[in-house]
């Protein structure tokens, strides 16, 4: 190996303990992104989860070359301004949602709330989104949630769907990406959610909270009954519904 390329990229990859295993995160690389015909420049990190201990930049690639990333899911942080060191930022926990982030769907609001979320990044000044690749369904994977959403089409809700699959509700867990943000902040955050879940999941690990954006909106009747389930079944948090 090229000893330019051990020098690029060693300072550019931390280690962070799991419980599962060990987190590398890699980054910040610069990612200009369009939003709404305007750029903002994000610093973009991803991380992966390994069970094994590698010691050395040398030791990470070469373990990495060996394996089929494509087939494992690995998640993103996208950093907006001067996110360390802020005193006031926003952070959004976002669930990869391959429908509607990436399809467009309207059976969800989730394209709506990643989009909304970066712009509320930009226009704050400073924060972080955490994308969340084996959140899918709210843990239970993409092709569970295809099955889910054809017992939705038959008049299931979102919760009897996934607890008919044998599901429990939300089977998301946040631990991993609350030990990320830790390493790249320290100061109290601001978390953009409607869902009690994620506030008590960062009360519970220790850290502190400055305050909660709600993030409603993009209501179709596509979605309406979806977002009435997350209300009324999941507990979501009525301030800034626009039909509360």
């Amino acid at each position: 190996m090229e000893q330019k390329v051990v020098s690029i990229l060693d300072d550019k990859i931390k280690h962070i303990r799991s419980e599962k295993g060990e987190i590398y995160l890699v980054g910040p690389i610069q990612l200009p992104i369009n939003l709404d015909g305007e750029t903002a420049i994000f610093h973009w990190y991803c991380w992966l989860l390994c069970k094994e201990d590698l010691t050395d930049i040398e030791g990470i690639i070469h373990k990495l070359s060996s394996v089929n990333l494509a087939e494992m899911q690995q998640s993103s942080v996208l950093v907006y301004g001067d996110f360390e060191q802020a005193d006031d930022a926003y952070i959004r926990m976002h669930s990869i949602c391959h429908t509607g982030d990436i399809f467009g769907s309207k059976r969800c609001d989730c394209g709506f709330q990643l989009h909304q979320s970066l712009k509320m990044i930009v226009a704050h000044g400073t924060g972080a989104l955490f994308y969340l690749a084996n959140h899918e369904g709210r843990g239970i994977g993409l092709f569970s949630k295809a099955m889910a959403y054809l017992l939705q089409e038959q008049g299931f809700d979102t919760v009897e769907a996934n607890l008919n699959l044998g599901f429990v509700d939300d089977a998301r867990n946040y631990g991993d990406a609350i030990r990320v943000l830790r390493a790249l902040r320290e100061k109290p955050v601001k978390l953009i959610t409607n869902n009690p879940k994620k506030l008590d999941a960062l009360r519970s690990a220790g850290l502190e909270l400055a305050g909660r954006i709600p993030l409603w909106g993009d209501v179709s009747e596509y979605n309406e009954n979806y977002l009435q389930t997350k209300v009324n079944r999941s507990g979501h948090l009525l301030n800034g519904c626009p039909n509360q």
